[in-house]
C-alpha cells in the first residue's frame, strides 16, 4: 500500500508538471510545424483536437510512435479489421515518416490520427472525443497521463510487443519505480517480445498474470504483391541484372563513411558493382550525394528516377516505405544503425524474409534477441561484423564465393520462416481473448438492446 501511495504521489507531481508545461509544448509543436516535423494541417491533433468524425459503435485505439512500431502493428490491425467487422479501429502515430508510409498500408475503414502529447488536457480531450473501448499500445509507449487517465475512465490497456531498453529499465528501476509499478498495474495485458523483456517488466512489478508471451511481431513480414508495387521496382530490377549488388539499409549519420569506404574498395575488384544505400533519414541522402559528387563518383537518386548506367555506381534511396520491396533486389543486406557506439540496431527480419545474406554491426540494442535467436538456429543466418575492415572482407568473400553466398541466403530465409511461424496467430489470440472479445457485443445481444 505504501508503494502504491508513493506511485500516486509521483504521478500527481508528473501530472501537475505536464499541465503547467502545456503552453510551452504547444509552442514547441508550432516550432516543429515550421521545421516540417509536424503535419501543417493536422498538428492540432497532437493537442487532442480531432480532424475526423467518430463513427458509431465500439472503437479500438492502436498506437505506434514511429515507423518500426507501426509496421509491427499493421498485421494485427488487419487481423482485427478482418475478424471483427463491426469494430471501429483508430490508428495513431507520432512521427510524420510513420504517417506517410502507413497511410497506404492501413486497411480500408481504419481511421488515422496523430497521437496527442502526454498532457492531461490533450489526453482527456482525445479520450472524451474518441471514447475508445480498448487501448493497444505498441512496444515502449509508457506515458503516465495516457495510462492513468485511460484507467480512470475504465478503458482496458494492452502493451503489445512490449520492450524496454537497458537505459529505460535503469531509469524506471530507480526513483521512478513507484510510478512505473503503478502504471503497469493498470494494464489488462502485456505481451513482451522476448523472455528477457518479460523479466524486465516483472522486475518492475508488472502483475505476473497479465504478462503473456507470443513472440516478436517484427518477425511478421507482409509482402505487398500488388501490381503497383511490383511495377515500382521492375525497372530497377532490370538495371541491376548481371551486376554485383549489395545494399546498406537504414544507415545513420557516421555510418555512411564506412559504407562508402567499403564501396571504394569493392569497386576496384568488381567494376560493375552497384552499392544501394538507404539512409534512415532523408536528410542524410542529400549529404551522401553531395559527398559523392565532389569526389566525381557516379551516383543516382531514386526520387529523381535516375538510371543506373555507369559502372561502379552508388544508388541512393531517398524515398519512404520501399525498403521491404528493395530487399528483394539484392543478394546481400547490411543493416545499419549498428556500426557506431550508442546506436541500437534495426530490424533484420525483413532482409531475412527476402532471402538476403544478412550482415549487421554489434551495436544492436534490443535487436540482439533476434540476432541470437537466428544464430542459435543456424549460425550462418546472420553475420555480425565489427567495422569497415571486417565488413569489407566479408563482402569480398560473399562476392567471390557464389556457393557461400547461396548457403547464407538460404540459411537466413529458412531461419526466418521457422521463427516467424505462428506469431501473428498467437498475438491475435491473446488480444482477442483478453481484450477484444470482452468489448465486442455479440450480434444477437446488440440487436436485442436496440429493439428494447
Amino acid at each position: 500500500m505504501a508503494a502504491a501511495a508513493r506511485g500516486v504521489m509521483v504521478y500527481k507531481i508528473y501530472r501537475a508538471l505536464t499541465r503547467g508545461l502545456s503552453p510551452v509544448l504547444q509552442l514547441h509543436l508550432r516550432w516543429r510545424v515550421f521545421r516540417g516535423r509536424e503535419h501543417p494541417a493536422r498538428w492540432h491533433e497532437r493537442i487532442g483536437r480531432p480532424s475526423l468524425p467518430r463513427p458509431l459503435g465500439p472503437l479500438v485505439w492502436f498506437h505506434a510512435v514511429s515507423l518500426g512500431e507501426g509496421m509491427a502493428a499493421i498485421p494485427v490491425v488487419k487481423q482485427c479489421a478482418h475478424r471483427r467487422l463491426g469494430l471501429n479501429i483508430l490508428m495513431t502515430t507520432t512521427t510524420m515518416s510513420a504517417f506517410k508510409v502507413l497511410e497506404n498500408d492501413l486497411p480500408g475503414g481504419v481511421l488515422h490520427q496523430f497521437c496527442p502529447v502526454d498532457t492531461p488536457a490533450a489526453i482527456d480531450a482525445f479520450l472524451c472525443y474518441w471514447r475508445p473501448s480498448a487501448v493497444i499500445l505498441m512496444e515502449s509507449e509508457l506515458w503516465p497521463n495516457l495510462i492513468m487517465i485511460s484507467s480512470t475512465k475504465g478503458i482496458p490497456l494492452t502493451l503489445s510487443n512490449a520492450r524496454m531498453s537497458v537505459k529505460s529499465f535503469r531509469f524506471w528501476s530507480g526513483l521512478a519505480l513507484p510510478l512505473i509499478s503503478l502504471m503497469l498495474s493498470k494494464f489488462a495485458l502485456i505481451v513482451p517480445l522476448s523472455t528477457t523483456q518479460g523479466i524486465r517488466f516483472q522486475l518492475l512489478q508488472a502483475p505476473p498474470l497479465i504478462v503473456n508471451f507470443a513472440g516478436d511481431l517484427k518477425y511478421v513480414v507482409e509482402h505487398d504483391m500488388s501490381k503497383r508495387n511490383i511495377a515500382s521496382t521492375k525497372d530497377l530490377k532490370e538495371q541491376l541484372s548481371d551486376r554485383h549488388v549489395w545494399m546498406a539499409a537504414s544507415i545513420h549519420r557516421g555510418e555512411e563513411q564506412v559504407m562508402l569506404a567499403v564501396h571504394r574498395s569493392l569497386v576496384q575488384r568488381y567494376p560493375d558493382l552497384v552499392t544501394i544505400i538507404v539512409p534512415r533519414h532523408l536528410q542524410l541522402a542529400h549529404h551522401i550525394v553531395e559527398e559523392l559528387q565532389k569526389e566525381g563518383l557516379h551516383v543516382a537518386l531514386r526520387s529523381r528516377k535516375q538510371k543506373i548506367t555507369a559502372r561502379g555506381m552508388v544508388y541512393v534511396v531517398d524515398t519512404l516505405g520501399e525498403l521491404r520491396r528493395l530487399y528483394s533486389l539484392t543478394p546481400i543486406a547490411v543493416i545499419g544503425g549498428s556500426f557506431c557506439p550508442g546506436f541500437t540496431g534495426h530490424n533484420i527480419s525483413e532482409a531475412a524474409a527476402a532471402g538476403c545474406a544478412v550482415l549487421t554491426g554489434f551495436h544492436v540494442g534490443h535487436f540482439s534477441h533476434m540476432i541470437n535467436e537466428m544464430q542459435r538456429l543456424d549460425p550462418l543466418s546472420v553475420v555480425q561484423v565489427s567495422g569497415k575492415e571486417e565488413l569489407q572482407e566479408t563482402l569480398f568473400q560473399l562476392f567471390s564465393d557464389t556457393e557461400l553466398l547461396k548457403v547464407r541466403r538460404m540459411a537466413s530465409k529458412q531461419t526466418f520462416d521457422t521463427l516467424s511461424s505462428g506469431i501473428l496467430a498467437n498475438v491475435w489470440n491473446l488480444l482477442d481473448t483478453h481484450v477484444i472479445d470482452r468489448i465486442c457485443i455479440p450480434e444477437e445481444e446488440n440487436e436485442n438492446r436496440h429493439s428494447s
